[in-house]
């Protein structure tokens, strides 16, 4: 998992929140929008805030490991007749958006622009000290259908819950990518529905 963008209804205010609470950095603005990363992260923003009529989830983002696996996600979501086409990001390379089976809006991406990290500059240092985002969690109605699919493209499953009784369905999933626990978790659930988003804190005492 790389970024994940919120449309939100008053921007000052979310600063306020995202920035001077929890302490995400404010790498870059404009008028509609602020680009948010936490002191480790190297790419250019984790967090994209844009001004928005409705508070939303715009979309989750999600790094490739080249271009070519662009070209080849692209050819995937054609070939199953999902919604798919590259679009301008700024700070970002060549990106695809497209949309799950199940109506959720992601985009991928290779390269994003660098910026030093901040690790070590302890002015930044404030609110709850979110060092990285670590992953996401998805309320879905077909939870077993949204881990097959992920499992397709390349995400492997780290643990699950079933319901009781033999025929027990599928009720929550964990997956990865990047060696955690997981990126991207699936919850049955009305949705698709953004759950959370979290950040990585350096100790327990910041989350308390």
């Amino acid at each position: 998992c790389s970024h994940v963008a919120l449309g939100v209804t008053d921007l000052a205010r979310s600063r306020a929140f995202y920035a001077d609470t929890l302490g995400l950095h404010v790498e870059d603005e404009t008028e509609d929008a602020l680009y948010l990363r936490g002191v480790e992260e190297r790419q250019h923003h984790s967090l994209v805030l844009r001004k928005s009529a409705a508070a939303a989830a715009h979309h989750l983002g999600f790094k490739v490991g080249s271009e070519a696996d662009l070209d080849k996600a692209a050819r995937y979501f054609e070939a199953k007749g999902l919604t798919s086409a590259f679009v301008d990001r700024p700070w970002q390379g060549r990106t695809l958006q497209a949309v799950d089976p199940f109506g959720m809006p992601v985009e991928l991406y290779f390269s994003m622009e660098k910026r030093q990290r901040l690790l070590q500059q302890y002015a930044h240092y404030k609110g709850v000290h979110p060092q990285r985002l670590d992953h996401f969690n998805v309320f879905a109605p077909d939870v077993q259908g949204a881990l097959d699919f992920y499992a397709d493209i390349g995400f492997r499953l780290t643990e699950y819950a079933e319901e009781d009784g033999p025929q027990g369905r599928i009720a929550a999933g964990w997956m990865h990518r990047k060696g955690n626990v997981h990126d991207l978790a699936f919850t049955n659930g009305r949705g698709p529905r953004l759950h959370h988003l979290a950040y990585w804190a350096p100790t327990a005492m910041h989350i308390i």
